[in-house]
């Protein structure tokens, strides 16, 4: 039997919601980290095998966008949202402390003139270097471990 475009596009939108659902329940069991999109995976062998790598791949980014918005990883998000925090917070505690304390008449005619739109771009690029940073001390961590702690223990 022949199948037409429509049948093609529904057990793609089938199989994709179905992807979901098991990426969702892998989720909130908290045993699918690596389980759920294996089972996931496997519901594009039919698309693959009968309709072709074309339907298999735009079913697999389907899946894929549906689940960065729905399947979040929660514990990602909230210490990227801690970490920001901390640093949003003592970023304004210093400048408060700076104004109340120090009160330096040219810093608080700075602030006058210069407005809300130059201390929040102020702070918007300290959250860039913020994250370019801890970007950074990630990979940096690993090449540490593998290559300089162990020449520091032989030395001391």
């Amino acid at each position: 039997m022949r199948k037409t475009e429509s049948q093609k596009i529904a057990l793609c939108g089938v199989l994709s919601a179905l992807s979901v659902v098991v990426l969702l329940v892998g989720n909130v069991l908290q045993i699918g980290t690596y389980a759920a999109p294996m089972l996931a995976s496997f519901l594009l062998i039919p698309v693959l095998e009968d309709y072709g790598k074309k339907y298999a791949l735009l079913l697999y980014a389907v899946v894929s966008l549906l689940s960065l918005f729905l399947v979040p990883d929660k514990e990602l998000v909230l210490r990227w949202m801690a970490k920001f925090g901390c640093f949003n917070a003592a970023v304004v505690v210093m400048y408060a402390l700076l104004i109340v304390v120090l009160a330096p008449p040219e810093l608080v005619q700075e602030f006058a003139a210069e407005g809300t739109p130059m201390l929040l771009a102020l702070l918007a690029l300290g959250n860039l270097s913020f994250w370019l940073c801890d970007r950074a001390l990630t990979a940096i961590t690993p090449l540490y471990r593998q290559r300089i702690a162990p020449r520091l223990k032989k030395k001391f």
